[in-house]
């Protein structure tokens, strides 16, 4: 299902032409023998973003962020950062800094020492670096825990020493690697709000890779999703989930369903597409031409999707007969499973705005499944 954003909904410098990208990867390849992990990729992050790269494991988005730390070298293509080729810097002089998975804190160190360790190691005064530790541990909402070894905290307060100690070096760019994937649920989905609004008040770029959809949707100004070493789609959450590219991207985000078909006929901005697994004709909402004849498919989100075990009014125009043949109840919402007459099945999610035991719809019952034509969207590739 979709996911709350955080992101500030006026920042969009992407889509100012005159604005320059604070990073750029221009046509980068990454190969490890015969294996492709990355294939000409192009890309622009700008300043301020939140961004994140998204796929699945061996996608290439971690080997995209390696390269952009400088820790792996691009077999072909350039990346550079405010401007400057990063092709024969080395990692410890480029302007990011790096928070891994496994947050790589000094056991031996308390946690005011591991956040004043790279500052040590760059030479700033002692009152400086004080003052520093201070404050970064105050954002980060640590400030009590300095005197602490990293053994005596919890997951979560650990995640919040790392993050300190990258944030305390004030790079150009942060880089977080899977970094809420040790946290257990609950934690995780409230400190994804917390790195947005941290990342807001410092203004740093934040580059992230995950695999967690709800992650990247919830936290990125913007996301890249990536497959097979290539970027699929790269747009807003909105972007990415309203307005999928290609069936990958559909399918990968949240849950669609998914029918192949042929138009058969076309307006200005209405495609009518044959689907047989819909046992007909469906109208679909559409700004670009499609010609007639040409094969597409038709996704409708689950959430899209009108379930009764009544008449809906013929004027909303796609409507087709099933029963339904499973319910998974999840709380606030449930997911109906519903058996069309093709033998396709449909997936249906619905908001229990009553209590379980007044739900109106139960196995084996006989439905009708409707939704508007805007509410679908074709993909030809």
């Amino acid at each position: 299902m979709a996911q709350a954003v955080a992101q500030r909904p006026t920042f969009a410098p992407w889509t100012d032409p005159d604005a320059v990208p604070l990073i750029r990867f221009e046509a980068i390849s990454k190969r490890f023998g015969d294996f492709v992990a990355v294939d000409q990729v192009d890309l622009s992050i700008h300043k301020g973003e939140f961004f994140s790269l998204l796929g699945a494991s061996g996608c290439g988005k971690t080997t995209l962020l390696r390269m952009l730390a400088g820790f792996e070298t691009p077999t072909e293509g350039r990346i550079f950062i405010d401007g400057i080729d990063m092709s024969s810097i080395p990692p410890y002089e480029r302007p990011v800094n790096m928070m891994f998975q496994s947050y790589a804190l000094f056991p031996h160190m308390t946690v005011e020492q591991n956040v004043a360790f790279g500052l040590k190691q760059d030479g700033l005064p002692k009152a400086r670096i004080r003052d520093k530790v201070r404050d970064v541990l105050e954002l980060v909402q640590m400030g009590r825990f300095g005197g602490r070894k990293p053994d005596q905290l919890s997951g979560g307060q650990r995640q919040r020493v790392a993050l300190a100690r990258c944030l305390a070096k004030e790079p150009k760019v942060l880089l977080l690697d899977e970094p809420l994937a040790a946290l257990d649920r609950q934690l995780r989905e409230r400190t994804q709000l917390e790195l947005v609004g941290i990342q807001e008040r410092v203004g740093i770029t934040f580059v992230m890779v995950t695999h967690d959809q709800g992650e990247a949707m919830t936290m990125s100004s913007r996301i890249a999703v990536m497959n097979a070493g290539c970027l699929e789609q790269v747009g807003t959450p909105v972007e990415i989930y309203e307005y999928p590219g290609t069936r990958f991207v559909a399918d990968f985000i949240g849950a669609a369903n998914m029918f192949e078909g042929v138009v058969v006929s076309e307006s200005r901005d209405l495609l009518v597409v044959n689907c047989p697994e819909l046992d007909g004709e469906v109208a679909v909402a559409h700004a670009g031409a499609v010609p007639v004849g040409a094969p597409v498919t038709v996704m409708v989100r689950p959430e899209k999707i009108m379930v009764s075990p009544r008449a809906i009014p013929a004027e909303v125009v796609n409507q087709v007969q099933g029963t339904v043949a499973d319910i998974a109840y999840l709380g606030d919402v449930s997911i109906f499973h519903v058996a069309l007459k093709s033998g396709r099945r449909v997936e249906v999610l619905r908001t229990n705005l009553r209590h379980t035991g007044e739900q109106e719809l139960t196995w084996d019952d006989e439905v009708t499944l409707a939704w508007h034509p805007g509410n679908a969207l074709v993909l030809t590739r």
